[in-house]
């Protein structure tokens, strides 16, 4: 019992110091970017997307007002946006008309930098009349806030107004494209942990040791007590030594400026001649 007891502390504090050196939050373990088919297949774009891996699963939608009309355009990483089959982004007009496909995740391109992501959905649904009315592309890009996990979904801009190469353009925000932080821990502050560990260690198993062990009681419980009391003492024996003055104490004798000399002595006066005879 006692050294389970000892244990349970030592695995804690264990458990403080590798999270402190390593932590680096969860990772998850599912591969859902997977999805995604690149447009052209890429390592580098591969662990990409990889970045992009808590967003999934999850649809973001935003509603946008042109003249009269008012469109929705929902979002997926890797996944079907608004349950279509194989589209990243589709828009849907708000009075029950026709669903466009904006963008497919099973044409991606994932474009990566230091705290942003890059994200292309290509061979959408084919323009009606705006440029030369080859298929609509999505670009959402996704920048770093360590505030949010999932941001809102914004509409930058529609860019119909060209030949060729005519894209619709998205932000979001999300920590998730956000560089890892190094640990900010200085050698002695994981050594002072380490020291605080240790000590924590000593006392709580000394503690349990000398009362459920030995039985021992009030301050005896405490671990070494004996030991830790004579080094208190010898402590203060060496402060007494160093700090308090050995020196005579005594004060001179002197009053209201009173010369110290000592005084020369009168003459003793007899006087035997008063005595009777």
């Amino acid at each position: 019992m006692a050294h389970l007891n000892t244990a349970i502390p030592t695995l804690a504090c264990f458990l403080v110091i590798r999270l402190l050196l390593f932590g680096r939050g969860v990772q998850t373990t599912s591969d859902n970017t997977k999805n995604c088919k690149l447009f052209s297949e890429s390592k580098t774009e591969r662990k990409v997307l990889t970045l992009l891996e808590p967003l999934t699963g999850k649809n973001f939608s935003v509603d946008t007002q042109d003249g009269q009309d008012t469109y929705s355009y929902i979002f997926q990483v890797c996944g079907d946006a608004g349950g279509s089959k194989g589209a990243g982004v589709i828009q849907k007009k708000k009075d029950g008309g026709k669903e466009s496909v904006v963008g497919r995740y099973t044409a991606t391109q994932a474009i990566g930098g230091s705290d942003w992501v890059m994200l292309i959905y290509r061979n959408g649904s084919h323009y009606d009349s705006h440029c030369s009315a080859e298929q609509r592309k999505a670009i959402i890009m996704i920048s770093c806030n360590r505030k949010v996990q999932m941001g809102d979904l914004s509409v930058v801009l529609e860019d119909r107004e060209r030949e060729h190469d005519c894209f619709y353009l998205f932000e979001l925000d999300s920590s998730a494209v956000c560089p890892a932080l190094s640990s900010q821990l200085s050698a002695g502050s994981i050594i002072l942990i380490i020291g605080v560990c240790l000590l924590a260690v000593y006392l709580i198993g000394g503690f349990l040791y000398q009362r459920l062990v030995v039985g021992a009681k009030g301050m005896d419980q405490f671990p070494n007590y004996a030991f830790w009391l004579e080094v208190g003492n010898l402590t203060a024996d060496g402060c007494d030594f160093v700090c308090r003055s050995r020196g005579n104490r005594e004060q001179p004798p002197t009053y209201r400026g009173v010369a110290t000399e000592p005084l020369e002595e009168e003459p003793e006066e007899r006087d035997d001649h008063l005595l009777p005879m």
